[in-house]
């Protein structure tokens, strides 16, 4: 009964007003919601050809830490990323440089230097928007978007303070990391 009024209550939130990061982070762990310019976002649970992408995302950065042994720090979400008192996301996939270990605490407190979203239907706007500006203002180094439905990766860099597409990697391309040296994938490796 407890659970049911308290989805409820959030359903209100959402619909009527901003929250505030206290009150976004005193929700139950796993709730499928993120906090975007202080409002409260339903983040329903991820589709079949997201985690394809997904999965073949993550083990093409396995193998490929196995050959560098690069020893960053790689995370898969969903894990908190705390930027700012309006905004707290929860990435498919982050890097963090071992020399910035320091913003690791219970959540990550500041910008990895690697940020991966993988778009479906009920997130792009916010990935493709608010988000990206957020990574940017905070100083996101690289910022890769995987579209399973057009079936391509737009990898943006960061330059003087503003992202610019560093790389649109097509179907039949590769996509290649700037930021970690000797990271590429067949974009067709992706989605398949």
């Amino acid at each position: 009964m407890e659970t049911n009024s308290f989805w409820l209550n959030l359903n209100m939130i959402m619909a009527d007003k901003k929250i505030t990061l206290d009150e976004y982070m005193a929700m139950p762990i796993g709730a499928p919601y993120q906090y975007i310019n202080g409002f409260l976002i339903d983040w329903p649970s991820r589709t079949v050809p997201h985690q394809i992408a997904f999965g073949n995302f993550v083990a093409a950065i396995i193998n490929y830490e196995d050959k560098i042994q690069n020893r960053g720090i790689y995370l898969i979400g969903p894990i908190e990323v705390i930027l700012d008192d309006k905004n707290s996301y929860q990435p498919d996939f982050i890097y963090i440089a071992k020399e910035r270990r320091d913003i690791l605490k219970d959540y990550i407190y500041g910008a990895p230097d690697l940020v991966v979203e993988i778009l479906w239907e009920k997130n792009a706007y916010y990935d493709l928007r608010p988000k990206k500006d957020i990574y940017e203002k905070y100083g996101v180094k690289e910022y890769i978007i995987i579209d399973p439905i057009q079936q391509n990766a737009d990898l943006y860099m960061l330059k003087d303070g503003a992202y610019i597409l560093g790389q649109k990697a097509q179907l039949g391309g590769v996509l290649k990391s700037l930021l970690l040296p000797g990271f590429d994938i067949e974009v067709s490796k992706l989605f398949q």
